[in-house]
Order: structure tokens, then sequence, then C-alpha cells
């Protein structure tokens, strides 16, 4: 199997990408999210790949964070969900999105994908929230050097100086954070979503994190 390609982006494509690497192009379908974060063509890129085999095809499936692509293998995993209605999921939402999604039972979110039901979606969450792991889901977002262009990292948001995620006073600040989204009528995955991108730093205080999260709700 094909666990990542590694080269020059040589174009880009309404749902997929072509990478080339020692002289032989990769063609890759990626989730929109992927789509927005990637570099101009002609400049280098990696994508973790999943290798999808038919019995007429051969498919790759890409993304620029390994999270997303761990996502992507636990949503093929419940029946009635394939690599093509995963990719769909995860172009409506970011990973980090639908994991808080599943965690806290938000269907409503998860059936905003294209092609996912409530039904679905119901199905979906009880058959994955035992298998998610919040502390996994990156607040401050990820970042993967290799996939950088001038300031950006890898999920589209701004780079973060290296506080993502962290526990301590910072973590417990965003916590509150969210919990005031709530509290304002906000679901638990609109509050998780908006102040991971507000890129909040162990220093911020929860009221100077409500007030960027705002901006992106």
């Amino acid at each position: 199997m094909i666990a990542l390609v590694k080269g020059i982006l040589e174009s880009v494509e309404e749902d997929r990408v072509v990478v080339e690497t020692g002289g032989i192009g990769f063609e890759i379908l990626v989730p929109g999210s992927v789509m927005q974060s990637l570099p101009a063509a002609g400049n280098p890129v990696k994508i973790y790949t999943y290798t999808h085999v038919r019995e007429d095809a051969i498919q790759l499936f890409g993304f620029l964070q390994r999270s997303e692509l761990a996502m992507f293998k636990l949503l093929i995993r419940v029946n009635g969900i394939g690599p093509k209605a995963a990719l769909g999921i995860l172009s409506a939402m970011d990973a980090d999105t639908l994991r808080f999604a599943i965690v806290s039972g938000d269907s409503r979110t998860i059936s905003k994908a294209p092609g996912i039901g409530p039904k679905t979606a119901e199905k979906l969450i009880l058959e994955l929230r035992d298998k998610i792991d919040l502390s996994d889901v990156n607040l401050g977002g990820e970042t993967d050097s290799e996939n950088m262009t001038s300031g950006r990292t890898s999920d589209g948001g701004a780079a973060d100086d290296g506080t993502a995620g962290g526990a301590g006073a910072g973590s417990s600040a965003r916590d509150d954070a969210m919990q005031a989204l709530v509290a304002l009528g906000y679901s638990m995955t609109e509050a998780a979503a908006a102040v991971r991108r507000a890129g909040a730093t162990p220093d911020m205080t929860v009221e100077e994190i409500l007030k960027r999260s705002l901006r992106h709700i």
C-alpha cells in the first residue's frame, strides 16, 4: 500500500491533485479542506494517502495531516460509508470538528455533509463515539512544516507559535471559552471549531479567546 506521496504538485483539479515524484504522476482524490491549504502548483508537497483497491480501479485518497487520514479510516469502517462518502464528510467539515460532533452527539452538524442523512449521522455517532479520543484534537491547529507556505498551517489557519494543544492554564481558558460559547446558544461542535480557529495561546484570558472565537462563527 502507498502510505504517502512526497513530490512536486503538478496539477490541481476539482476534487483531485497530481503529485509528480520519481518521474511518476500520482492522482490523489482529496477533500475540499485539502484544496484550500495546498501550495501553488510547482511547489513541493507531502500527502498522506489511503490506497483503495477495487476490481476495476486502484484509487488514492489523500490528506495533508495524519489526523485527517486517521479520521478518514475510522469513517470507512462504518457500514454504509465508503471512501467517497467519507471524503464528502471531510470536505464539509475538518477532522477535529467532526470529532467534536461525534463525541457531543451533534448529528445535525454531521448531517450537513453531502449524502449523509440524519439516520446515517446517528449511526456514525453510535459506532464511532467510543473510538474518538479528544486528547488527539488539536485546538491550536496542527502544523506540518513541509506543507506550510507564507505562514499558513496545513489546515489553512494562522501559524501557531508552538503552543498548540498545551495543558494547564491555556487549556483551561480554552475550555472556559467553549463553555461560554455554548451558553450563548452555539453547539459544542461550533464552539470547539471557533476556539480552535482563534489560535488561542496559553497566555490569553478567557475574554480574549472568546472575542477572537466569535469572529470565526
